[in-house]
């Protein structure tokens, strides 16, 4: 809990001094404008990979298998979304690389793994009705 309130203080910080850096070299108007577009080319993205996880989810459940992979994309999908949504050029990097297919990879094998160990040591409880 720790990391995620040094994360809510620093995150901001290197944002606003990267933001100051950009307006320096491009101009302010430039960096507000590659904010809006990256935030708009980032959720039309998420909008679209969340689609087709959905469709790959509701084919999985009609065959009778638990679309335990589309379920981790979903996460990594919203995780990225909610990142492309706020305005910055580091969570924008972060949001883009959770939202395409390519460059989520790694992270959904961290977040099996993660959720494995959890499942495993009794923090995350799954009951299979």
């Amino acid at each position: 809990m720790r990391w995620l309130l040094l994360a809510f203080l620093i995150i901001p910080a290197m944002e606003i001094g990267i933001f100051i850096w950009a307006g320096g070299v491009i101009g302010p108007w430039w960096v507000v404008a590659s904010i809006l577009l990256t935030g708009i080319a980032g959720i039309s993205i998420a909008k679209i990979q969340g689609m087709e996880t959905w469709r790959r989810a509701q084919n999985s459940m009609n065959q009778g298998i638990m679309p335990a992979n589309e379920i981790i994309d979903g996460i990594c999908i919203f995780i990225g979304a909610v990142l492309l949504f706020t305005p910055g050029f580091i969570t924008d990097t972060a949001g883009f690389i959770l939202v395409l297919p390519f460059t989520r990879r790694p992270f959904k094998t961290l977040l099996q793994r993660f959720i494995k160990n959890r499942m495993n040591k009794g923090t995350i409880i799954y009951h299979k009705w």
